[in-house]
């Protein structure tokens, strides 16, 4: 959010298409004084109309829906100008939905049964400009994922992380193993504002979203430990 919008409510987007669902999720965040929920939708094709219309700061977006499923709605939100922040509500931590999802751009995932304090923290850290995800659930996510990049994609993210400097591409390394900051600071030498500061510029000159997007992106490229050795000696 800009400083101007962080001055405002939350302008909040819920779709689901259980109508009991987005009822439950509008009084449990409705009663947050900076969060100001400006629609419902039951379908991701309806979410996106109401997204062009009410610019909100973050949609809270169910995955598994009629008409449209929340995967291609994020990915059509994403790619959208000013596009709002996604945190997708699903049931299962790490499916293979939900990790498409991220790598669409979606800041994180919450599950169904989070309680609602947390899915309140995670609305503004979010709006915030923060992911959703800790390092040990992003570990968990390189954990699902590992050895299942599709034929070119491991070529393709090489070529990408090339466009790094050294330390960048050792930071996203550190990102992909799922460190926190301060890890990745003792561990590389630097300071936390150091490492922040190359953060934002792997984000930067690879147009990518989060951290979490980071890490896919290093998952893709096998260089995490043990997998550029194997691929090595193929």
């Amino acid at each position: 959010m800009t400083s101007e919008a962080a001055t405002r409510p939350i302008r909040l987007l819920i779709v689901d298409d259980d109508p009991l669902v987005r009822a439950g999720l509008a009084l449990m965040l409705g009663g947050a004084d900076d969060i100001d929920i400006v629609g419902e939708a039951a379908d991701g094709s309806e979410a996106l109309a109401l997204a062009g219309r009410l610019r909100p700061d973050v949609v809270l977006m169910d995955i598994r829906m009629p008409v449209l499923d929340g995967l291609s709605a994020t990915e059509q939100l994403r790619a959208a100008a000013e596009a709002p922040e996604v945190i997708v509500l699903t049931t299962f931590h790490a499916d293979e939905q939900v990790v498409r999802a991220l790598r669409a751009g979606a800041a994180g995932f919450v599950l169904k049964d989070t309680p609602p304090a947390a899915i309140i923290a995670a609305v503004r850290r979010v709006a915030a400009g923060d992911p959703v995800l800790s390092p040990a659930v992003t570990r968990q996510l390189m954990t699902q994922v590992a050895g299942v990049a599709p034929d070119g994609r491991t070529g393709r993210a090489r070529a990408r992380i090339g466009l790094l400097a050294e330390r960048e591409r050792e930071v996203a390394v550190a990102v992909g193993r799922g460190q926190s900051n301060a890890e990745i600071a003792a561990g590389l030498y630097m300071s936390v504002p150091t490492v922040k500061t190359h953060v934002s510029r792997i984000l930067a000159k690879l147009n990518l979203n989060n951290r979490v997007q980071i890490a896919l992106l290093v998952h893709d490229a096998g260089l995490l430990d043990g997998e550029e050795a194997q691929e090595g000696g193929a």
